[in-house]
């Protein structure tokens, strides 16, 4: 039996990782639940898996909750240090880091310092913290197991292979609802158009930063720091199909690859039960007939400048990434408002860049300053 605790459980990924807890009941047990405001699904979730600990966004959704759920063996906590207490319950193996955004980074690195091992769904944990998340990690045997296809798919890949011998990764990307299009196009781009995925179902932020490819970009760094390579050694890859979920090459011009259904419940079975493998219930298997054929493309960075600007942040180092970040983060939330158009959204990571001040090394305390930064300076400037 492993304990599991979730952060971010009513969110796509945690709801996709509570759908394997319950197709796996003898094996994983669910120790605590931590989501923002939705707590009547956090109710719900608490009525069915039964965790000791759960934790919202604040005090007074705290005691909405205690009114919800008849369960008088939980503990309800909120915030902040309630999230990190999620984090290190003494009771789980294995932190599942699903939350949005960059409050993931704190209580990764508590969950590292308190020896769990990571199932890591929140990549800006890497994107802005790489430098201190990976050396904790090794520092404290700590497990870091990516949950997003397509780093699990770089991860199998690269099992029984000497890490040494890697040439390139060939990062895969779907193209977005988008792909193909020209930027005279995206001028005119509404909120419904970009939030159609082709092939995943995933939550808002996400669904957008993938038509934007800033997501794509975001993962670029993010494998950099998980497999320890130059983020020019990662080529992205349209591969439109989303079968092939990322490959790597070797030395010798091998290639091995990782294919399967567009389904998060894989990657996500596979962290949790690792190094051993499950079936998975209620998944169609891929059938090659049926596929007929799997097509690749070059990324389009002329259109497509979030990923260029990406490469961008990952050559620069040390808080840009974070600055890069963090204005994708506030652009997206005011595009999702419908208070920005789309294109937008570029032009306020560029600024961001452009004119956040520089810090070679950041501490966790530096990196949270800097979001702060980029989010006055943006406010400040556009309207």
């Amino acid at each position: 039996m492993k304990n599991v605790s979730i952060l971010g459980s009513t969110g796509s990924i945690g709801t996709q990782t509570l759908d394997v807890c319950r197709n796996y009941k003898d094996d994983l047990n669910v120790v605590a639940l931590a989501c923002g405001t939705r707590i009547n699904d956090l109710a719900k979730q608490i009525e069915e898996f039964k965790p000791e600990l759960a934790c919202v966004a604040t005090k007074e959704l705290a005691e909405e909750l205690a009114k919800l759920v008849d369960n008088k063996n939980l503990k309800i906590v909120y915030g902040m240090e309630g999230l990190i207490e999620a984090a290190i319950i003494s009771s789980a193996d294995i932190v599942l880091t699903a939350v949005v955004g960059m409050m993931g980074i704190k209580p990764t690195i508590e969950a590292i310092n308190a020896g769990k091992d990571i199932a890591l769904a929140n990549k800006e944990t890497l994107v802005c913290a790489g430098h201190i998340i990976m050396k904790l990690a090794k520092e404290k045997n700590v497990a870091i197991l990516p949950v997003d296809s397509e780093h699990s798919a770089i991860f199998q890949s690269l099992n029984g292979e000497k890490k040494s011998q890697l040439r390139k990764i060939l990062l895969t990307a779907s193209g977005g609802p988008f792909r193909g299009k020209d930027r005279a196009f995206l001028e005119n781009v509404k909120l419904e158009d970009a939030l159609k995925h082709p092939n995943w179902s995933m939550g808002r932020k996400i669904t957008i930063d993938s038509s934007t490819m800033v997501n794509k970009g975001l993962e670029v760094i993010e494998a950099k720091w998980l497999f320890g390579v130059d983020a020019t050694d990662v080529q992205v890859v349209v591969q439109p199909q989303s079968v092939i979920h990322s490959m790597v090459e070797f030395e010798d011009g091998g290639v091995m690859a990782q294919l399967g259904t567009p389904d998060m419940r894989l990657p996500i079975q596979y962290a949790l039960f690792y190094p051993d493998r499950k079936p998975i219930a209620n998944s169609e298997f891929l059938d090659f007939y049926k596929l007929g054929q799997i097509s690749f493309e070059k990324p389009d960075m002329d259109t497509f400048v979030g990923l260029k600007m990406a490469y961008e942040a990952a050559a620069k180092g040390g808080n840009i990434p974070t600055a890069l970040n963090a204005a994708n983060e506030y652009a997206v939330a005011l595009f999702l408002d419908r208070k920005i158009k789309y294109l937008q959204i570029y032009d306020m990571i560029r600024f961001a860049m452009d004119n956040v001040r520089f810090i070679d090394n950041p501490t966790v305390e530096e990196i949270l300053e800097t979001e702060q930064e980029v989010y006055k300076l943006l406010k400040e400037n556009f309207n």
